[in-house]
Parts: C-alpha cells; structure tokens; sequence
C-alpha cells in the first residue's frame, strides 16, 4: 500500500478480509465438503493480490517471475501483512466452523 494508512482504516479492512475469505472458505466447503480447502488455496490467492505478474508468466518465464514475486514480498509493509493475515484467518476460521457444524450433526455440511 502506499501511503499512510490510519488505524480506522487498518481495522475495517481486517476485518472485510477475514469476512470476506470466511464466506468464500464457507461457501467452498459447502459445496465440495473439502474443508481446508481455501487454507490450501489462500496462499495462492495471495500471489495473485500482491504481485503483478501474469500467471502464465510463472510457467513460461520462471526465471524472472519468481524473483519479481520474492521482491514484491519483502517490499510488504506491515499494515499489508496484517489483512492479509485477517484473510488467512477467515479461510482457518471457517475450517474450523465446518468441522463444528459437521460434529453437531449438520450433514449437509
């Protein structure tokens, strides 16, 4: 992010990114039964939101996709690792909810 970022601002998108990636978890979970399966994912999803390279060039140039993608990692500031972080959350949050609803004896879930 650039630019200063106001602890206002900071909590509201924490929170939008945990709820946010908890409906997607949820909603995944549903509907395929896999229940870690945004964990799984959240991290892939994190390579698309932080870096600016195209997915294909990940498969055809790898020897200057990576290295873009480790220096977009290590420019993060920490206000961007904290929703990001919220989001991770979210995807944890709603595994855990699952396994809950499915031992109360929620089949559906």
């Amino acid at each position: 992010m650039d630019g200063p970022v106001s602890l206002v601002q900071l909590i509201i998108s924490i929170l939008l990114f945990f709820v946010m990636f908890f409906g997607i978890g949820f909603l995944l979970n549903m509907l395929l039964r896999m229940t870690w399966l945004m964990a799984i994912v959240y991290p892939i999803v994190v390579i698309f939101i932080v870096d600016d390279v195209s997915f294909l060039d990940y498969i055809f140039k790898p020897g200057s996709a990576f290295p873009a993608l480790i220096d977009k990692l290590q420019a993060l500031q920490f206000v961007d690792i904290a929703i990001l972080s919220g989001g991770f959350a979210g995807s944890i949050v709603a595994g855990i909810v699952m396994i809950y609803l499915r031992k109360s004896g929620y089949r559906m879930f």
